[in-house]
């Protein structure tokens, strides 16, 4: 199932974006936590000042302490939060608030305000407290009065989510809404997207004759529409190179077959006619032997035309071996050592290597085909008494295979169009015109290159050089 482009996009959005609000909420909950202990510190410390203002001495001698509407009505708070107060002598001596509260076991007053904020629990309950000295002198010397306040946690909870709730409200609203308008800003941008995949549906496959307008495309997008516009150039072409081929094969195959039809027509004819056997023995002779050249013409045709195909498919790219080219060339001189004695022409090989010097990468049958096709193009074309040779050598950068023959030889203006399929420099030799075509396909699927020069060692002729990659150990 094929994911949703603007899925995507939106979760590349939504991603960073919810970092990104978290991170925020965190850094405002932070600082509104810090307000709010602030002020609830704030208030503590004000109250414990107010119980220390009122410490008197009595009568008696002792101190007295009273608590005062003024310090209670500062714990008036909407969540009903429970105070409970503390004021003790040097002794210990509670000398009013609740018994049991509890104190920092060693006071550390600091500030100016010489204070103490702790946090403590009292009868289950989560209390912040303050704890504050002051000392009380007479006749027979100082007393130090400990002064504690502390108040439950349900006002400072509740003005932290005051604090912080809204601000990420905000950021909340804002990833919402930068979500949605990412959504909407896609499907509105992403229109030339659909339009130009309406565009390439609406085209016939089999007609390769439109081309995408990239104007109306993003900048972006717009090397997709080259892109595809370039496809599509290289797909006529080789759609139109595939009808040349076709009808090029059709025409190299109807000679045969036409002649083939009439000269079977014509032993049917004399099956008919038995009595004129004897008369027309030589003709019968002559049908049979162009019926066998016939044949054996359509074979060869065939025969290249499958080996061309193997070469064109994505296979013979992908699985190559090492095979050692030396070897190979020798093979196939071996072969068409005979074909060159029939033809009186001096077949030679000229090795500038040793065994396993010359590896390159390649497919077994597929390269004796190369070699095989190089030279037959060169022994057609070689007269009586010519001379064919095959070399391979090392170069720094890879392995050479070359043919060289001293026959006529291509002018430099037509080196390249040999290579195309069914193309004969010279139309009164044999052969379709597949050799070369079939070399430079052979060659391109294991990554050589093929190319034609004058011969280097006559004053005629051709070479014909393959270069190949070497193999790395």
């Amino acid at each position: 199932m094929r994911s949703s482009l603007r899925v995507r996009l939106a979760a590349w959005l939504l991603l960073p974006l919810s970092v990104f609000v978290a991170v925020c909420a965190f850094l405002s909950w932070r600082n509104a936590a810090t307000v709010a202990d602030y002020l609830q510190d704030r208030d503590l410390l004000s109250s414990a000042k107010v119980l220390s203002d009122r410490l008197i001495w009595d009568d008696g001698g002792d101190v007295q302490a009273s608590v005062p509407p003024s310090a209670l009505s500062l714990f008036v708070s909407p969540a009903h939060d429970q105070v409970f107060l503390s004021v003790t002598d040097a002794n210990g001596t509670l000398l009013a608030g609740t018994a049991g509260f509890p104190l920092p076991a060693k006071p550390k007053l600091t500030g100016t305000d010489r204070a103490q904020w702790y946090d403590a629990k009292f009868n289950g309950l989560k209390l912040r407290a303050v704890v504050t000295q002051r000392a009380m002198y007479d006749v027979e010397g100082g007393n130090d009065i400990t002064i504690a306040v502390g108040k439950t946690t349900h006002s400072r909870n509740q003005m932290l989510r005051t604090l912080w709730w809204p601000t990420v409200a905000y950021l909340l609203l804002a990833l919402a809404l930068a979500l949605a308008l990412a959504t909407v800003a896609l499907t509105w941008e992403l229109r030339p997207v659909v339009a130009l995949g309406r565009q390439l549906a609406g085209h016939d496959p089999l007609h390769l004759d439109f081309a995408v307008d990239p104007r109306s495309l993003h900048t972006e997008l717009r090397p997709v529409a080259d892109t595809v516009n370039g496809f599509v150039r290289r797909l006529k072409v080789h759609a139109e190179a595939q009808r040349r081929f076709i009808a090029d094969a059709a025409h190299q195959l109807r000679t045969p077959l036409a002649l083939q039809a009439s000269q079977i027509e014509f032993a049917r004819y004399t099956r008919k006619h038995r009595g004129e056997w004897e008369t027309r023995r030589a003709d019968m002779d002559r049908m049979w032997a162009e019926l066998q050249t016939s044949n054996r013409r359509l074979t060869a045709v065939t025969n290249q035309l499958l080996l061309l195909a193997q070469a064109e498919h994505r296979d013979a790219s992908t699985r190559l071996e090492s095979i050692d080219l030396a070897g190979a060339a020798l093979r196939a001189v071996e072969q068409l050592a005979a074909l060159a004695d029939r033809r009186r022409i001096d077949l030679g090989m000229d090795l500038a290597v040793g065994e396993g010097e010359a590896m390159v990468r390649a497919q077994p049958v597929l390269l004796d085909a190369l070699i095989a096709n190089l030279l037959d193009n060169a022994l057609r074309y070689t007269g009586e008494e010519g001379r064919v040779t095959v070399g391979v050598r090392r170069e720094p950068d890879g392995v050479v295979l070359w043919v060289e023959d001293d026959g006529p030889g291509i002018a430099p203006a037509d080196r390249e169009r040999v290579f195309e399929r069914f193309h004969r420099v010279a139309q009164d030799t044999e052969g379709s015109g597949l050799g070369l075509a079939i070399v430079r396909e052979i060659a391109a699927a294991f990554g050589a290159e093929v190319e034609l020069a004058d011969a280097a060692q006559s004053a005629h002729g051709l070479r014909a050089t393959v270069r190949f990659a070497a193999v790395v150990e």
